[in-house]
Protein backbone atom coordinates (compact mmCIF):
# COMPACT_ATOMS: atom_id res chain seq x y z
CA UNK A 1 0.00 0.00 0.00
CA UNK A 2 1.30 3.81 -0.69
CA UNK A 3 2.00 5.62 2.46
CA UNK A 4 0.86 8.68 0.42
CA UNK A 5 -1.60 10.66 2.39
CA UNK A 6 -2.63 7.74 4.83
CA UNK A 7 -2.92 8.11 8.04
CA UNK A 8 -0.76 5.14 10.12
CA UNK A 9 -1.03 4.48 13.61
CA UNK A 10 1.27 2.41 15.81
CA UNK A 11 0.36 0.81 18.99
CA UNK A 12 3.34 1.12 21.36
CA UNK A 13 4.48 3.65 19.62
CA UNK A 14 6.85 5.11 22.53
CA UNK A 15 9.52 2.22 21.70
CA UNK A 16 12.63 1.61 19.76
CA UNK A 17 10.78 0.06 17.14
CA UNK A 18 7.91 2.29 17.24
CA UNK A 19 10.44 5.54 17.55
CA UNK A 20 12.55 4.31 14.61
CA UNK A 21 9.37 2.99 12.57
CA UNK A 22 7.62 7.28 12.83
CA UNK A 23 11.57 8.64 11.95
CA UNK A 24 10.91 6.81 8.82
CA UNK A 25 7.45 7.57 7.40
CA UNK A 26 7.54 11.13 8.60
CA UNK A 27 9.99 11.35 5.40
CA UNK A 28 7.18 10.16 2.88
CA UNK A 29 3.98 12.42 2.29
CA UNK A 30 1.79 10.72 5.00
CA UNK A 31 -1.19 12.48 6.66
CA UNK A 32 -0.74 11.79 10.33
CA UNK A 33 1.11 9.80 12.14
CA UNK A 34 -0.91 8.35 15.39
CA UNK A 35 1.17 7.26 18.61
CA UNK A 36 -0.84 4.63 20.53
CA UNK A 37 0.34 3.74 23.88
CA UNK A 38 -0.23 3.78 27.72
CA UNK A 39 2.72 5.67 28.90
CA UNK A 40 1.88 9.67 29.30
CA UNK A 41 5.65 10.30 30.33
CA UNK A 42 6.86 8.68 27.15
CA UNK A 43 4.74 10.48 25.03
CA UNK A 44 5.21 13.63 27.09
CA UNK A 45 9.02 13.09 26.03
CA UNK A 46 8.56 11.75 22.41
CA UNK A 47 6.59 14.78 21.93
CA UNK A 48 9.38 16.80 22.25
CA UNK A 49 11.57 15.06 19.63
CA UNK A 50 8.69 14.80 16.87
CA UNK A 51 7.54 18.28 16.44
CA UNK A 52 6.28 17.32 12.65
CA UNK A 53 2.66 18.97 12.68
CA UNK A 54 1.28 15.61 11.40
CA UNK A 55 1.96 13.99 14.44
CA UNK A 56 -0.73 13.10 17.23
CA UNK A 57 -0.82 10.93 20.24
CA UNK A 58 -2.85 8.69 22.13
CA UNK A 59 -2.86 7.77 25.57
CA UNK A 60 -4.71 4.21 25.89
CA UNK A 61 -4.12 0.28 25.87
CA UNK A 62 -4.86 -2.43 23.39
CA UNK A 63 -6.65 -4.24 26.45
CA UNK A 64 -9.29 -1.43 26.24
CA UNK A 65 -10.98 -1.73 22.61
CA UNK A 66 -13.83 1.31 22.96
CA UNK A 67 -10.33 2.64 23.16
CA UNK A 68 -9.14 1.25 20.11
CA UNK A 69 -12.59 1.86 18.64
CA UNK A 70 -12.38 5.81 19.22
CA UNK A 71 -8.33 5.57 18.25
CA UNK A 72 -8.70 3.32 14.88
CA UNK A 73 -11.41 5.89 13.69
CA UNK A 74 -10.21 7.66 10.15
CA UNK A 75 -7.23 5.63 9.81
CA UNK A 76 -5.72 3.59 7.17
CA UNK A 77 -3.14 1.58 8.46
CA UNK A 78 -1.90 0.08 11.66
CA UNK A 79 1.20 -1.53 12.97
CA UNK A 80 0.86 -3.35 16.33
CA UNK A 81 3.96 -3.43 17.88
CA UNK A 82 2.81 -2.94 21.83
CA UNK A 83 3.42 -6.37 23.89
CA UNK A 84 4.65 -7.62 27.30
CA UNK A 85 7.74 -8.88 25.82
CA UNK A 86 10.05 -9.77 28.56
CA UNK A 87 10.19 -13.35 28.80
CA UNK A 88 11.22 -13.42 33.11
CA UNK A 89 8.27 -11.04 33.45
CA UNK A 90 5.68 -12.73 31.32
CA UNK A 91 6.09 -15.88 33.05
CA UNK A 92 5.73 -14.45 36.40
CA UNK A 93 2.69 -12.83 35.20
CA UNK A 94 0.98 -14.68 32.81
CA UNK A 95 -2.66 -13.29 33.06
CA UNK A 96 -1.22 -9.64 32.02
CA UNK A 97 0.57 -11.51 29.58
CA UNK A 98 -2.21 -13.24 27.97
CA UNK A 99 -4.17 -9.75 28.34
CA UNK A 100 -2.00 -8.17 26.55
CA UNK A 101 -0.60 -10.22 23.89
CA UNK A 102 -3.67 -12.17 23.04
CA UNK A 103 -6.77 -10.29 24.24
CA UNK A 104 -5.25 -7.42 23.06
CA UNK A 105 -4.73 -8.86 19.47
CA UNK A 106 -8.46 -9.82 19.36
CA UNK A 107 -8.84 -5.88 20.40
CA UNK A 108 -6.85 -4.65 17.51
CA UNK A 109 -8.82 -6.97 14.47
CA UNK A 110 -12.12 -6.71 15.84
CA UNK A 111 -11.49 -2.23 16.41
CA UNK A 112 -9.89 -2.49 12.86
CA UNK A 113 -11.92 -4.24 10.69
CA UNK A 114 -15.29 -2.46 12.82
CA UNK A 115 -13.40 0.94 11.92
CA UNK A 116 -12.47 0.07 8.23
CA UNK A 117 -8.53 -0.03 8.52
CA UNK A 118 -6.85 -1.18 5.73
CA UNK A 119 -4.09 -2.52 6.78
CA UNK A 120 -2.52 -4.07 9.82
CA UNK A 121 0.90 -5.57 10.05
CA UNK A 122 1.54 -7.56 13.79
CA UNK A 123 5.33 -7.67 14.86
CA UNK A 124 5.53 -11.37 16.07
CA UNK A 125 9.02 -12.82 17.21
CA UNK A 126 11.16 -16.06 16.71
CA UNK A 127 10.23 -16.95 20.38
CA UNK A 128 6.22 -17.43 18.49
CA UNK A 129 7.99 -20.62 16.57
CA UNK A 130 7.90 -23.45 18.85
CA UNK A 131 7.34 -21.74 21.90
CA UNK A 132 8.59 -22.98 25.31
CA UNK A 133 7.69 -20.10 27.53
CA UNK A 134 4.32 -17.94 27.90
CA UNK A 135 5.73 -14.90 26.11
CA UNK A 136 6.52 -16.81 23.16
CA UNK A 137 2.87 -19.17 23.41
CA UNK A 138 0.97 -16.13 23.53
CA UNK A 139 2.73 -14.24 20.25
CA UNK A 140 1.76 -17.50 18.47
CA UNK A 141 -1.56 -17.19 19.97
CA UNK A 142 -1.60 -13.73 18.29
CA UNK A 143 0.13 -14.39 15.09
CA UNK A 144 -3.08 -17.24 14.92
CA UNK A 145 -5.44 -14.37 15.51
CA UNK A 146 -4.09 -12.05 12.71
CA UNK A 147 -3.50 -14.76 10.01
CA UNK A 148 -7.06 -15.95 10.57
CA UNK A 149 -8.37 -12.20 11.21
CA UNK A 150 -8.60 -11.82 7.14
CA UNK A 151 -11.30 -14.33 7.22
CA UNK A 152 -12.91 -13.07 9.88
CA UNK A 153 -13.08 -9.92 7.88
CA UNK A 154 -15.48 -11.50 5.15
CA UNK A 155 -15.87 -8.78 2.38
CA UNK A 156 -14.78 -6.16 4.37
CA UNK A 157 -11.85 -4.63 3.20
CA UNK A 158 -9.04 -4.88 5.96
CA UNK A 159 -6.11 -6.93 5.53
CA UNK A 160 -3.54 -8.46 8.41
CA UNK A 161 -0.46 -9.21 8.21
CA UNK A 162 2.82 -10.74 10.55
CA UNK A 163 6.00 -9.76 10.53
CA UNK A 164 8.54 -12.30 12.47
CA UNK A 165 12.25 -11.47 13.29
CA UNK A 166 14.81 -12.13 15.50
CA UNK A 167 16.35 -10.03 18.55
CA UNK A 168 16.65 -6.35 17.40
CA UNK A 169 20.33 -5.12 17.90
CA UNK A 170 20.60 -2.78 20.75
CA UNK A 171 16.39 -2.15 21.64
CA UNK A 172 15.19 -1.56 24.70
CA UNK A 173 15.67 -4.45 27.19
CA UNK A 174 17.93 -6.36 24.83
CA UNK A 175 21.37 -7.68 26.18
CA UNK A 176 23.82 -5.47 23.91
CA UNK A 177 22.81 -2.27 26.01
CA UNK A 178 22.85 -4.81 29.29
CA UNK A 179 26.61 -5.63 28.14
CA UNK A 180 27.15 -2.23 27.61
CA UNK A 181 26.06 -1.05 31.19
CA UNK A 182 27.41 -3.28 32.57
CA UNK A 183 31.01 -3.73 31.10
CA UNK A 184 32.57 -1.73 33.85
CA UNK A 185 32.49 -4.61 36.18
CA UNK A 186 35.21 -6.56 34.30
CA UNK A 187 32.25 -9.32 34.55
CA UNK A 188 29.76 -10.63 31.96
CA UNK A 189 27.20 -12.98 32.56
CA UNK A 190 26.19 -15.43 29.96
CA UNK A 191 23.61 -18.09 30.51
CA UNK A 192 25.20 -20.68 27.97
CA UNK A 193 27.93 -20.56 25.92
CA UNK A 194 26.88 -22.79 22.98
CA UNK A 195 23.89 -20.12 22.55
CA UNK A 196 22.82 -18.47 19.19
CA UNK A 197 20.37 -16.07 18.08
CA UNK A 198 19.07 -14.53 15.33
CA UNK A 199 20.31 -10.51 14.98
CA UNK A 200 18.36 -7.60 13.16
CA UNK A 201 19.16 -3.96 13.12
CA UNK A 202 16.48 -1.84 14.20
CA UNK A 203 16.61 -0.37 10.39
CA UNK A 204 16.56 -3.11 8.63
CA UNK A 205 13.04 -3.81 11.08
CA UNK A 206 11.60 -0.97 10.34
CA UNK A 207 12.16 -1.11 6.84
CA UNK A 208 10.89 -4.98 6.33
CA UNK A 209 7.90 -3.88 7.62
CA UNK A 210 7.37 -0.45 5.37
CA UNK A 211 7.99 -3.47 2.40
CA UNK A 212 5.72 -6.02 3.58
CA UNK A 213 2.93 -2.92 3.46
CA UNK A 214 3.70 -2.96 0.16
CA UNK A 215 4.01 -7.02 -0.61
CA UNK A 216 0.83 -8.22 1.53
CA UNK A 217 -2.40 -9.63 0.65
CA UNK A 218 -3.63 -10.63 3.74
CA UNK A 219 -2.48 -13.98 5.77
CA UNK A 220 1.09 -14.29 5.39
CA UNK A 221 4.00 -14.50 7.94
CA UNK A 222 6.28 -12.47 6.49
CA UNK A 223 10.07 -13.89 7.89
CA UNK A 224 13.26 -11.82 6.89
CA UNK A 225 16.66 -13.80 6.10
CA UNK A 226 19.16 -12.25 8.53
CA UNK A 227 22.58 -13.73 10.18
CA UNK A 228 22.85 -15.75 13.81
CA UNK A 229 25.64 -14.39 16.24
CA UNK A 230 27.40 -16.69 18.91
CA UNK A 231 26.72 -15.40 22.41
CA UNK A 232 30.29 -15.64 23.42
CA UNK A 233 31.27 -13.47 19.99
CA UNK A 234 28.80 -11.37 21.11
CA UNK A 235 30.37 -10.61 24.53
CA UNK A 236 33.89 -10.30 22.77
CA UNK A 237 32.43 -7.86 20.02
CA UNK A 238 31.09 -5.38 23.04
CA UNK A 239 34.16 -6.05 26.06
CA UNK A 240 37.11 -8.13 24.89
CA UNK A 241 38.34 -6.90 28.24
CA UNK A 242 35.85 -8.63 30.20
CA UNK A 243 35.82 -12.46 31.73
CA UNK A 244 32.58 -14.37 31.24
CA UNK A 245 30.63 -16.01 34.24
CA UNK A 246 28.39 -18.88 32.88
CA UNK A 247 25.33 -18.82 35.37
CA UNK A 248 23.07 -21.31 33.33
CA UNK A 249 19.90 -20.71 31.05
CA UNK A 250 16.78 -18.79 32.70
CA UNK A 251 13.24 -20.23 33.06
CA UNK A 252 11.88 -20.33 29.32
CA UNK A 253 14.87 -19.67 27.78
CA UNK A 254 15.81 -21.93 24.38
CA UNK A 255 19.63 -22.21 23.53
CA UNK A 256 18.72 -21.53 20.06
CA UNK A 257 15.85 -19.89 18.23
CA UNK A 258 14.01 -20.88 15.09
CA UNK A 259 11.46 -18.68 12.95
CA UNK A 260 10.25 -21.92 10.30
CA UNK A 261 9.84 -25.09 11.12
CA UNK A 262 9.80 -28.20 9.20
CA UNK A 263 5.79 -27.78 9.62
CA UNK A 264 6.06 -24.14 8.10
CA UNK A 265 7.96 -25.34 5.63
CA UNK A 266 5.76 -26.90 3.90
CA UNK A 267 3.39 -23.96 3.16
CA UNK A 268 6.38 -21.40 2.82
CA UNK A 269 7.73 -19.89 -0.35
CA UNK A 270 11.94 -18.23 -0.25
CA UNK A 271 12.29 -14.99 -1.61
CA UNK A 272 16.06 -13.41 -2.07
CA UNK A 273 16.09 -11.93 1.28
CA UNK A 274 12.86 -13.23 2.86
CA UNK A 275 10.07 -16.27 3.37
CA UNK A 276 6.67 -16.14 3.53
CA UNK A 277 4.76 -18.28 5.34
CA UNK A 278 1.40 -18.78 3.42
CA UNK A 279 -1.90 -18.65 5.09
CA UNK A 280 -4.12 -21.76 4.65
CA UNK A 281 -7.19 -20.16 3.18
CA UNK A 282 -9.52 -21.61 0.66
CA UNK A 283 -9.36 -18.32 -1.38
CA UNK A 284 -5.07 -18.21 -1.36
CA UNK A 285 -4.43 -18.03 -4.82
CA UNK A 286 -1.03 -19.46 -6.44
CA UNK A 287 -0.64 -16.48 -8.20
CA UNK A 288 0.29 -14.53 -4.79
CA UNK A 289 3.09 -16.26 -4.73
CA UNK A 290 4.86 -14.02 -7.03
CA UNK A 291 7.49 -16.18 -7.98
CA UNK A 292 8.81 -17.65 -4.95
CA UNK A 293 10.26 -20.60 -4.21
CA UNK A 294 8.15 -23.28 -2.17
CA UNK A 295 10.71 -25.32 0.38
CA UNK A 296 11.85 -28.65 0.81
CA UNK A 297 9.83 -30.72 3.26
CA UNK A 298 13.15 -31.06 6.11
CA UNK A 299 13.97 -27.33 5.51
CA UNK A 300 14.07 -25.47 9.49
CA UNK A 301 15.21 -22.50 9.56
CA UNK A 302 16.94 -21.95 12.74
CA UNK A 303 19.65 -20.00 14.10
CA UNK A 304 22.51 -22.36 15.05
CA UNK A 305 21.98 -23.98 11.45
CA UNK A 306 21.77 -20.50 9.82
CA UNK A 307 24.22 -19.99 7.02
CA UNK A 308 24.70 -16.16 7.55
CA UNK A 309 26.93 -15.40 10.74
CA UNK A 310 27.77 -12.01 12.32
CA UNK A 311 31.28 -11.81 13.46
CA UNK A 312 33.15 -9.77 15.92
CA UNK A 313 34.13 -7.29 13.79
CA UNK A 314 30.59 -6.86 12.23
CA UNK A 315 28.89 -6.07 14.92
CA UNK A 316 31.44 -3.83 16.11
CA UNK A 317 31.34 -2.07 12.84
CA UNK A 318 27.31 -1.82 13.68
CA UNK A 319 27.99 0.00 17.19
CA UNK A 320 30.34 2.42 15.49
CA UNK A 321 27.70 3.44 12.68
CA UNK A 322 25.59 4.10 15.64
CA UNK A 323 22.80 2.17 14.50
CA UNK A 324 22.11 0.76 18.16
CA UNK A 325 19.17 2.40 20.20
CA UNK A 326 19.76 2.21 23.25
CA UNK A 327 17.29 3.95 24.94
CA UNK A 328 13.24 3.69 25.15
Amino acid sequence: MNLSQKTILVTGGTGSFGKQFIKKVLQEDVKKVIVFSRDELKQYEMAKEFTDSRMRFFIGDVRDKDRLYRAFDGVDIVIHAAALKHVGACEYNPFEAVKTNINGAQNIIEAAIDRGVRRVIALSTDKACSPINLYGATKLASDKLFVAANSYAGDKDTRFAVVRYGNVVGSRGSVVPFFQNIKHTGTLPVTDTRMTRFWITLDQGVQFVVDNLQRMKGGEIFVPKIPSMNVLDLAEAIAPECDIEVVGIRPGEKLHEAMITEDDARRTLEYDSYYVIQPEFPWWKKEFSNGGTPLSDDFRYSSETNTEWLSVEDLRNLIQQKELVTTS
